[in-house]
C-alpha cells in the first residue's frame, strides 16, 4: 500500500512503479521465506506478478544433473502437457540461449523472431515479448526464468529484466536452503535409524555370541519371558553381561519404544542413591536447588536395570519392595505419591540367600526379585563360546586401530585354556591390548608375555632347570648314604603342620603348571574334586 501522504501528482509516475515494485517483490521474499512448498510460493509470487500486470505466462526452469537440460520447476498458466513440453537443451531457443551466454534474451516480437520456439504451446494474440534471464549463482548458471509480456505491460525491458532477475535468485535462495534444511533433516533421520539399527543388532539375543548349550538355555528362558512385565533377576560374576542381558530384554519387549533406564547401586554412595532412585523434591536437602526425577520417574513405560541390587541398604530394600509391590512411591522430601509403570530388570553377583539367611536382605524382597531367575554362566563354564569371543573382539579392535593379526594354533591354545576370572570383561580389554601392543601378522605364543597375567604367563612358561656342576655331582657312596639317612632324619623332624600345608600348597601349584592352569585336571591329578581344589586355591591364596 502506498504512504497515505503519498503525492497525488506522484501516483502516475516512475517512482510509483519502482515503489510497487519494490514492496510486491517484498511480499514474495517474505511468502518464499515462511513457506514449506517452495514450488508453490514461487508460483504465487508469479501469479501475483500477473494480477499487478508486469507479465503473463512465466516459468521458472532448472539445469538438471547433467547441466545438459533446462526443465521446468515452476510455471503459471501451463497445462501439464505443455509443461512436460518445455525442456531446452543448452542454446536451444531463447531460453536455451540465455543459459549458453549467461546474459538475458530479449524478444520484442515473438512472431517474427526464430529463437522463439513456442514450445510451450499456443498463445493469445495480445502476447507480443519474451524474456528470458539467466539466474547465475557462484557455481554459475542454475536455471533460467522467463516471461511473456504484453504490449501494454508498465514496464520496459530492462526494468522487467531486473524483476525477473530479482525473483529468480530470491526463488534459488529459497530453494537451496530448503534442500540444505531436507538433507540435513534426512542425514539426521539417517544417523538415528543406524544408531538404533546399531543398538538393536547389539543386543537382540540371536546377535549376543553364546552358541554353548548353557547360553542357549538362557537366551530361551528370556525370549519366554521378555513380552511379559514379570520382574527379572539376573545373577551371575562380574563380567558375564548381565547389563547387555538386561538391554536384550528391553528391545525384544512390548517395551521397546520406551526409555531403558540403567542404575548401578553400588557406585553410588547410601546418601545419594535413595534420591537417584526416587527423585527428590526441591529444598529436600542442602543441595536440592531444584526438583529431580529419579530413575523410577524416568523409567515410565520402559525398563530399569538396576545393578548390584545386593548393595543397598535395608531402608531402601522397604521402598524398593513398596514400588515393587504397588507400583507408587514419594520423591525425597515430597508428600505427593507418583505412579509408575516400570518393568524392573535386576542383576547381582552376591549370594542372595546366604545374605537372607543371615538377615542382610529382606526376605520378602528377594522373592519379589526372584520371580525370574536367570543365572549367567562364568566364561570358564562357557569353553565353546571363548574362541568365538575372541575371534569378535580381535576382528573389532582390528577394525578400529587398522590392523591384521591372526593367532597361530599354539597362541589361541593359550587363550583357550586361560580361566578367564573376569569373565567376558576381561577378555574383551585383553584383545584391545593384543591388538595394540603386538604386531601385525601371525601371534605367538611368547608375544602374549605383555598382555597375560603374571601368574599365568608362569604356568604357560617353559620352566628352566638347574644342572648341577660335574664336580657336585661326584659324590662317594659312602658321602651319599650319609646325606640321604641325614635328610630323612631331618625330614621328620620338620613336619609339622605349617610344613605339611607348604607342600600341599606347592603341590597344587605343581600340578596346576603342569595342567595350564585348569583346575578340574589339577584336581583329577591330586585325586581331588573340583570344589576342593578351588577351596584349597582360596585358602592358600594360589593366584591365577
Amino acid at each position: 500500500m502506498l504512504p497515505v501522504d503519498f503525492p497525488e501528482e506522484c501516483r502516475a509516475c516512475s517512482l510509483m512503479f519502482a515503489y510497487k515494485e519494490i514492496e510486491l517483490l517484498y511480499d514474495i521474499a517474505v511468502l518464499l521465506s515462511s513457506s514449506e512448498n517452495i514450488k508453490e510460493s514461487v508460483e504465487k509470487g508469479m501469479r501475483m506478478l500477473k494480477h499487478h500486470g508486469y507479465l503473463d505466462r512465466c516459468a521458472l526452469f532448472l539445469l538438471n544433473e547433467d547441466k545438459t537440460l533446462l526443465e521446468p520447476y515452476a510455471s503459471i498458466d501451463l497445462t501439464p502437457q505443455q509443461t512436460s513440453m518445455a525442456v531446452y537443451k543448452i542454446g536451444e531457443g531463447a531460453t536455451g540461449l540465455a543459459a549458453q551466454s549467461a546474459e538475458p534474451i530479449v524478444i520484442e516480437n515473438i512472431h517474427n523472431n526464430i529463437n522463439y520456439l513456442n514450445k510451450m504451446g499456443a498463445l493469445h494474440t495480445s502476447l507480443i515479448s519474451y524474456v528470458a534471464v539467466p539466474i547465475i549463482q557462484k557455481d554459475g548458471v542454475v536455471g533460467v526464468i522467463s516471461a511473456n509480456l504484453r504490449k501494454e505491460a508498465p514496464l520496459d525491458f530492462d526494468e522487467i529484466v531486473r524483476m525477473l532477475t530479482i525473483l529468480g535468485s530470491i526463488s534459488i535462495g529459497a530453494l537451496n536452503v530448503h534442500r540444505r534444511f531436507s538433507k540435513e533433516k534426512e542425514d539426521i533421520q539417517d544417523l538415528k535409524t543406524y544408531y538404533r539399527d546399531e543398538m538393536l543388532s547389539e543386543y537382540k539375543f540371536e546377535n549376543i555370541i553364546g552358541r554353548s548349550t548353557v547360553m542357549q538355555q538362557v537366551f530361551s528362558i528370556l525370549e519366554t519371558v521378555a513380552p511379559s512385565d514379570a520382574t527379572i533377576l539376573v545373577r551371575g560374576e562380574t563380567g558375564t553381561g548381565k547389563e547387555l542381558i538386561a538391554a536384550a530384554v528391553h528391545n525384544i519387549s512390548p517395551r521397546k519404544n520406551g526409555p531403558f533406564i540403567k542404575l548401578n547401586c553400588a557406585a553410588i554412595s547410601e546418601t545419594l542413591l535413595e534420591s537417584e532412585l526416587f527423585g527428590h523434591e526441591k529444598g529436600a536437602f542442602t543441595d536440592a536447588k531444584e526438583m529431580r526425577k529419579g530413575r523410577f520417574e524416568l523409567a515410565d513405560g520402559g525398563t530399569l536395570f538396576l545393578d548390584e541390587i545386593g548393595d543397598i541398604t535395608p531402608a531402601l530394600q522397604v521402598k524398593l519392595l513398596r514400588i515393587l509391590q504397588e507400583q507408587e512411591f514419594e520423591r525425597v522430601g515430597g508428600t505427593k505419591t507418583i505412579k509408575t509403570n516400570v518393568r524392573l530388570v535386576a542383576a547381582t553377583n552376591r549370594n542372595l540367600e546366604k545374605m537372607v539367611k543371615n538377615g542382610e536382605f529382606r526376605e520378602d524382597l528377594f522373592y519379589r526379585l526372584n520371580v525370574i531367575p536367570v543365572n549367567l554362566p562364568p566364561l570358564r563354564e562357557r569353553y565353546e563360546d571363548i574362541q568365538l569371543l575372541i575371534e569378535h573382539y580381535l576382528k573389532k579392535y582390528m577394525r578400529e586401530h587398522h590392523k591384521e593379526m591372526f593367532f597361530s594354533k599354539p597362541a589361541l591354545e593359550i587363550l583357550l585354556e586361560y580361566p578367564w576370572p573376569g569373565n567376558i570383561r576381561e577378555l574383551q580389554n585383553t584383545m584391545e591390548r593384543i591388538v595394540l601392543i603386538c604386531p601385525q601378522g601371525e601371534l605367538q605364543p611368547e608375544m602374549l608375555n605383555h598382555v597375560m597375567p603374571f601368574n599365568f604367563q608362569k604356568m604357560h612358561m617353559p620352566q628352566e632347570t638347574v644342572t648341577p656342576p660335574a664336580k657336585q655331582q661326584e659324590t662317594t657312596k659312602e658321602d651319599s648314604n650319609e646325606t640321604e639317612t641325614y635328610t630323612k632324619i631331618e625330614e621328620q623332624a620338620s613336619l609339622t603342620k605349617s610344613s605339611l600345608q607348604e607342600m600341599e600348597k606347592e603341590a597344587i601349584i605343581q600340578a596346576l603348571v603342569e595342567n595350564r592352569g585348569i583346575q578340574t585336571k589339577a584336581a583329577k591329578q591330586l585325586g581331588m574334586t573340583a570344589r576342593q581344589i578351588g577351596y584349597k586355591i582360596k585358602k592358600y591364596g594360589i593366584d591365577l
